[in-house]
């Protein structure tokens, strides 16, 4: 596949447990916060990649991972999550190709809704998001209940 913004060679691909590390590491570069001890842990990332309900994918460019996203479904509406791209490959479409590829994986299983979370903080990713045709819904309040800071 090549991104349209550059031509640039890029292959989407399913993200397994050898991914890890490199996976982390693009989480890093990107910012995103990362919970080792928790949610964001190596056992627990073996763990979700392996579940039936999990589309986790990687955009590799020249040989090297530069992009990751992780899609989630429960049976009833998708979820994209920790969509993250190396800065320097940014605005060359690789994220819109990662999530375009998580999209259409969960569409398959016949759920007609993805959406998304964005910290409140994260305006680059909110523009992105809005740019692919979701809608921002102020009416909907997000609540979570955690029993550690790392989940």
């Amino acid at each position: 596949m090549l991104c349209l913004e550059m031509n640039l060679p890029v292959r989407i691909r399913e993200l397994s447990a050898a991914d890890y590390e490199a996976v982390v590491k693009i989480w890093d570069g990107a910012g995103l916060p990362y919970h080792p001890d928790g949610r964001d842990g190596r056992a627990w990332y073996e763990r979700e990649i392996g579940s039936a309900t999990a589309v986790f994918l990687g955009a590799d460019v020249d040989g090297r991972l530069a992009g990751v996203v992780f899609g989630t479904h429960d049976g009833r509406k998708g979820w994209i999550n920790r969509l993250a791209v190396l800065p320097e490959l940014r605005r060359q479409g690789i994220g819109q190709a990662l999530v375009a590829e998580a999209e259409r994986r969960i569409v398959a299983t016949g759920i007609r809704i993805v959406t998304c979370l964005i910290e409140g903080e994260n305006d680059a990713s909110r523009g992105f998001f809005t740019a692919l045709g979701y809608v921002a819904h102020p009416d909907i309040t997000y609540h979570a209940k955690r029993w550690s800071a790392d989940w």
